[in-house]
C-alpha cells in the first residue's frame, strides 16, 4: 500500500476456502488489505456481513508474498495456514 493512502471506507473480503460444513473461511479488512483479520461465518451470514460492509472482494486467495529470508519471516503466517501445515 502507498503511503498516506489509508482509506477506512474501504473493506475488504479474501475467501480463503469453504469448508465441507459450508462455513466459509475469509480474511476482513478495513483500509489495507494486507492487515486483516481471520473470520469463518455460514453462507447466508457471509452473504449479509458483505453486503453490510460494501466489501471489494479480492479474487486472490492468499495475501501477497513476502521475502521468506526476511528477518520478520517467521511472522508471516495466517490461522489457515496454521491448521494446514507445520511450522519449525
Amino acid at each position: 500500500m502507498a503511503e498516506g493512502k489509508f482509506d477506512i471506507t474501504r473493506k475488504f473480503v479474501r475467501v480463503m476456502r469453504t469448508r465441507p460444513n459450508g462455513l466459509i473461511e475469509f480474511e476482513f479488512a478495513v483500509g489495507d488489505p494486507d492487515v486483516a483479520v481471520e473470520l469463518v461465518m455460514p453462507k447466508a451470514a457471509f452473504e449479509e456481513f458483505c453486503a453490510a460492509n460494501q466489501v471489494e472482494v479480492q479474487a486472490d486467495a492468499a495475501p501477497a508474498s513476502f521475502d521468506r529470508e526476511a528477518a520478520d519471516a517467521d511472522f508471516h503466517w495466517n490461522l489457515h495456514q496454521a491448521t494446514h501445515q507445520r511450522f519449525r
